[in-house]
C-alpha cells in the first residue's frame, strides 16, 4: 500500500530501541498556527498502515481547526503499540512517555499534543514532563479530556442533521445507531438518550455494549451489522474507514454523523452517499468540540463561553454546508473541503502579504 501523500510540511519518524517506543509525527499544515492534533497509541499491522494513519489524521487536523475558527495548523502524531497476549496494547511506560515527549519538544512548537485512542490525561501528564507542548492536560480548571467535549459537538450536529433532513425538531423518538462506544460514542449515547433518542449500539468490547444496554436502554447489534441497522441516523464513533462503496449501499439511515476520524474510506463514498439520499456530516466539522477544548486550555482561554460559542457554532456551519450541497448537489464532504482550503488559502495569502517588503 502507498502511503497517503496530502503535501505535509513535515513528517518526522523517530526510534528508540532502549526504551522500544517507535512513533511518527506529521505536521501537515502551520498556516494557521500550530499543527496541533492528538497523539495516537494503537497496534498497527505494519510501519506503512501507521504512517497512512498518521498522514490522512493530520490532513483532516488542519481542516477541522480551520473550520473550527482556532489558530491552528494541522498535525498528529501516532505511537506505534506492541500487542499483548489476551489483546489490546502494552501500556507506555513513563520513560516512553517522556521519551515522545522530547521529541514533541525538539519541533519547537511546530506540533502541539494532546489526547486520542489509546492515550489518556495521565499519560498527557507525563509527556509534559518534557515538554511545553502539550494540552488536554485540565490545567486551571480547562481543557482536561477532551471526549466530552467532543461528544456535545457531535450531539450538536445530530440535531442539527436532523432537523435538516428529516424536519424534526428534537430528537425524541429519533433512531439512532453508534458505532462503537469509547470515551467519546458513550458519552454521545448518553446525551442521545437524555434527548429521548432510541439506541442501537455495537462495540468489540462486550461490557461496553451491556453497560449501554442497562444504563440507556440501548438495542444491541452486531460489529458487523451496526451500519446496516434500519435507523434514522447512523453516527460512526470507532475508527476511520467505516463508510465505503458497500457499507453506503447497506445503509437505511437517512443521517450519517458521528465523531469518527476520516469516516470515508475514499472520496467517492460521498458522491455514493449523495446518491443514496443520505444527508452526511462532514466528520472534521462535526467533531471538533474536542480540539475546540483543547485550543481554550493551550491559550489559556478561561471564559468557558469561548468554549461553548464555537462548540454551538458547529450547528451553524453544518447547516450552512447541507444548504449548499443542497443547492447545488455536490457531496457534502467536498464542500466541507472547499471551505477549509478557501480558509487556508485566504491565510496563507495573507501571510505573505505581512511577509513582503515594502518599497
Amino acid at each position: 500500500m502507498q502511503p497517503f501523500d496530502a503535501g505535509h510540511e513535515q513528517v518526522v519518524i523517530r526510534e528508540d530501541a532502549g526504551c522500544g517506543l517507535r512513533a511518527i509525527i506529521a505536521v501537515h499544515s502551520t498556516v494557521l498556527g500550530p499543527a496541533a492534533g492528538g497523539c495516537r497509541h494503537w497496534v498497527y499491522p505494519d510501519a506503512a498502515s501507521a504512517m497512512d494513519d498518521a498522514l490522512r489524521l493530520s490532513r483532516g487536523m488542519t481542516f477541522k481547526n480551520a473550520l473550527a475558527d482556532i489558530p491552528f495548523g494541522g498535525g498528529k502524531s501516532v505511537i506505534l503499540g506492541a500487542p499483548q497476549s489476551g489483546g489490546g496494547r502494552r501500556p507506555l511506560s513513563v520513560r516512553q512517555l517522556e521519551t515522545f515527549g522530547s521529541w514533541v519538544e525538539e519541533l519547537q512548537g511546530r506540533y502541539v499534543t494532546a489526547e486520542d485512542v489509546g492515550i489518556s490525561v495521565d499519560d498527557m501528564r507525563v509527556v509534559a514532563r518534557r515538554t511545553r507542548y502539550v494540552s488536554g492536560l485540565g490545567t486551571s480548571g480547562l481543557g482536561g479530556d477532551p471526549s466530552p467535549r467532543t461528544a456535545e459537538g457531535v450531539f450538536t450536529g445530530i440535531r442539527a442533521a436532523v432537523r435538516f433532513r428529516l424536519g424534526a425538531g428534537d430528537l425524541q423518538g429519533v433512531r439512532v445507531a453508534v458505532q462503537g462506544l469509547g470515551s467519546v460514542g458513550f458519552n454521545l449515547a448518553r446525551l442521545l438518550h437524555a434527548a429521548g433518542a432510541e439506541l442501537w449500539v455495537a462495540d468489540v468490547a462486550e461490557d461496553r455494549v451491556q453497560r449501554a444496554v442497562e444504563e440507556l436502554d440501548a438495542h444491541p447489534v452486531s460489529v458487523a451489522e451496526i451500519l446496516a441497522a434500519e435507523v434514522d441516523v447512523v453516527a460512526p464513533c470507532a475508527l476511520g474507514g467505516a463508510l465505503t462503496r458497500d457499507t453506503v449501499a447497506g445503509l437505511h439511515a437517512r443521517v450519517v454523523a458521528g465523531a469518527a476520524n476520516n469516516q470515508l474510506a475514499s472520496d467517492d463514498v460521498g458522491e455514493r452517499l449523495t446518491e443514496h439520499g443520505v444527508l452526511y456530516a462532514p466528520d472534521y466539522v462535526i467533531n471538533a468540540g474536542g480540539v475546540i477544548s483543547i485550543a481554550a486550555e493551550f491559550l489559556g482561554q478561561a471564559d468557558p463561553a469561548w468554549v461553548d460559542g464555537r462548540i454551538a457554532g458547529i450547528a451553524e456551519r453544518l447547516e450552512a454546508i447541507f444548504r449548499r450541497a443542497d443547492a447545488t448537489g455536490e457531496p457534502t464532504s467536498r464542500i466541507a473541503d472547499r471551505l477549509a482550503g478557501e480558509r487556508l488559502s485566504r491565510a496563507a495569502g495573507d501571510r505573505a502579504a505581512g511577509g513582503r517588503a515594502v518599497a
